[in-house]
């Protein structure tokens, strides 16, 4: 398969998250475009963020490269530097192993889509900076920082 056709894509809403750092991500839907080509090495998804959504929480991954490029829209990339606006045709990147918390917030009046692209690799840990969590990806966990798992949440 070459071409997509995003209409024939499901828009995927909801998160993994436990509560109460699910909230933040209300307002995000995303399409999973790597999945529906058959990609296996790297993921590419399309997220629509509504007003007052934000990507995801803060957070940074221990091996997994992170690129982003906005498509449309006025989104504010919260970083451990501070704050920018992004817009159609910017671009950020965020190496795997480089502790700088990073999230996408729409502040705006209308939604910004973006695409990001990132590596898939099961020894990865997402630190989340500025909340008592963490994932492993290779338990499928989201866990406090001492290692006590979080309760499973009905979605």
């Amino acid at each position: 398969m070459s071409r997509l056709d995003l209409s024939s894509i499901p828009v995927l809403s909801g998160t993994g998250y436990p509560a109460p750092f699910h909230e933040a991500v209300d307002g995000r839907t995303r399409q999973a475009l790597g999945d529906s080509g058959g990609l296996t090495q790297f993921g590419v998804n399309l997220v629509e963020l509504q007003p007052g959504a934000a990507s995801s929480q803060r957070h940074w991954h221990s091996h997994e490269d992170e690129f982003v490029t906005i498509i449309s829209g006025e989104l504010v990339l919260v970083t451990d530097e501070g704050e920018t606006v992004m817009r159609a045709g910017d671009h950020a990147a965020f190496p795997a192993g480089r502790p700088n918390g990073h999230q996408l917030v729409n502040r705006s009046w209308g939604p910004g889509v973006f695409l990001v692209i990132g590596s898939r690799d099961k020894a990865d840990v997402v630190t989340y900076a500025d909340i008592d969590m963490r994932y492993e990806q290779a338990s499928n966990a989201y866990l406090h920082k001492d290692g006590t798992p979080y309760p499973k949440r009905d979605a």
